[in-house]
């Protein structure tokens, strides 16, 4: 490629660089609530008990992608260990999911007005002034909440660059006293120029970036592993299911030391996977987070 082409580019492989941290939606629409759903995600969970216990993520995360002709889904399963009340308690609210929304390394600010609204805006690896970043406006809703089964819904009608219906999902049901089996689910709609300008980063700058699920098998006996769009599905999917993990595990600790406890847990588990998510250096991320940390509580004062 020419250094004109390149030039000429630029501009546009940003764009699709940024469209592809923006992939911030999840989940089939809401069914029922209660006891029937309950007995739905236990029946997943028996079903799954093989690869939960056979997991390449070193604990019991089973992680799926898919596309459709306008649509791109990941699901991730998984068994945490943490009481139902605990899990269900923590997700009551909107501003709840803030702990989980910024950590990924492209969150720069997350704000709720209220109980059911959350504003989120996503932009680059490194430092970027909250105000020129884009803002998803989420709509929050906890489905369903009983004894046996919490259900809740992040819905944005619109995105950046043509994408539309993002969704986040997430649904929980008690295993026993001390364990969870939580559903994560991450979806969002696109249209013919958001897809052109997501294959031809992929093609360009972001050739190379895999996801985590094995499609075969080199001449070395190696595994391949997805790539593309279902590639990077599967890299925000498994991203916000450590952010979930991060938020949960720091609800152990005092609140004053809660923030690093994220912050270090959600960068340690994703340089377990750094093949596929590493993206900024350790110190790098933990000054650019504190101060975005900072920059949100400051805009709530």
């Amino acid at each position: 490629m020419s250094e004109t082409t390149k030039s000429r580019l630029a501009p546009w492989l940003a764009s699709a660089g940024l469209l592809l941290a923006l992939l911030v939606g999840m989940g089939a629409p809401l069914a029922d609530s209660g006891e029937p759903m309950a007995a739905q995600l236990r029946a997943r969970h028996d079903a799954l008990r093989e690869q939960l216990a056979r997991s390449p993520f070193g604990k019991p995360v089973h992680l799926e992608s898919h596309e459709e002709s306008n649509k791109l889904t990941g699901d991730v399963f998984a068994v945490v260990d943490h009481p139902f009340a605990t899990v269900a308690q923590a997700f009551h609210d909107a501003a709840d999911w803030c702990h989980v929304l910024i950590l990924p390394f492209n969150t720069k600010h997350c704000t709720s007005a209220s109980a059911d609204e959350l504003s989120v805006r996503i932009g680059r690896k490194s430092d970027q002034p909250a105000e020129t970043a884009f803002r998803i406006a989420f709509r929050y809703r906890v489905a369903a909440s009983t004894a046996g089964y919490f259900r809740a819904a992040l819905n944005a009608d619109a995105g950046p660059v043509g994408t539309r219906n993002y969704r986040i999902s997430l649904e929980a049901t008690p295993l026993d006293a001390q364990r969870t089996f939580i559903h994560l689910s991450y979806s969002y709609g696109f249209g013919t120029m958001s897809r052109l300008m997501m294959q031809t980063y992929l093609g360009t700058a972001g050739s190379g970036k895999i996801g985590f699920t094995v499609t075969g098998r080199d001449a070395g006996g190696k595994p391949v592993y997805v790539d593309g769009m279902l590639g990077a599905v599967e890299r925000n999917t498994m991203r916000y299911f450590l952010a979930i993990d991060a938020y949960l595990a720091a609800l152990a600790v005092p609140a004053s030391e809660r923030l690093e406890k994220r912050l270090q847990t959600w960068y340690d588990a994703t340089e377990a996977h750094a093949r596929q998510l590493h993206d900024v250096e350790r110190d790098a991320y933990l000054q650019m987070k504190r101060r975005e940390y900072r920059r949100q509580q400051a805009a709530l004062q």
